[in-house]
């Protein structure tokens, strides 16, 4: 299952786009063989595993030109490559506290020519920027995630959802969000007909602000 899938639910893209999305598979094989980042079964199916399920941030939020976005604990660059290539008028910045990871992200960045990614190799609670959403991988459950991140959301919305936090998650979410009571869930099923999708999701939950 190649780039085919991206373009199946995507069908918009620029030639650009295109060409950026097929280059993945090349550019991860390669730097797989040197820094394993990605497990070989995984590799194997890229772009249903990684890619389509980074996008699926897309099909719940739509990112301005201009806007800020920051992917936590990014890993080899998921969800925030994705996304980058299909939001190339919006910033995005890659932090992963492991060196090796965000080398293969700044590999992946240049190889695609990508203007708008910053990878950094941080802790989240080092950075002192703020952004207009916080894209993750269930790097961590939420309250944990919320303390990691927090500060770091503008309170100014440029988008018609408030800004927050979007995250990729799996399973059953009730005992994790019991405290969010604002937290919506998407089902990516929804979305995507394949199979992996049936349990996977995007949790939204927008930050609230002491007025």
């Amino acid at each position: 299952m190649k780039a085919e899938i991206v373009f199946k639910y995507f069908p918009n893209l620029s030639d650009t786009q295109q060409h950026q999305f097929v280059a993945l598979e090349e550019l991860y094989k390669d730097w797989n063989l040197k820094i394993n980042v990605v497990s070989r079964k995984d590799i194997e199916e890229l772009y249903l595993r990684h890619v389509l399920h980074s996008l699926g941030i897309a099909k719940v939020q739509t990112f301005r030109p201009g806007s800020l976005i920051l992917d936590v604990g990014t890993g080899g660059g998921f969800p925030g490559i994705p996304l980058a290539i299909l939001f190339p008028e919006s910033r995005f910045t890659l932090v992963d506290s492991i060196g090796k990871k965000i080398k293969v992200v700044e590999e992946v960045v240049e190889g695609l020519q990508l203007q708008n990614v910053t990878p950094v190799n941080c802790r989240v609670e080092e950075l002192d920027s703020q952004f207009d959403f916080i894209v993750s991988r269930a790097v961590a459950a939420m309250p944990t995630f919320v303390h990691w991140v927090k500060g770091r959301i503008k309170k100014e919305s440029v988008h018609e959802e408030r800004n927050g936090i979007l995250y990729l998650k799996g399973g059953d979410l009730s005992e994790e969000l019991k405290d969010y009571r604002n937290a919506r869930i998407f089902e990516l099923s929804d979305y995507f007909t394949e199979d992996f999708y049936a349990t996977k999701k995007v949790v939204y939950l927008p930050m609230k602000f002491k007025g």
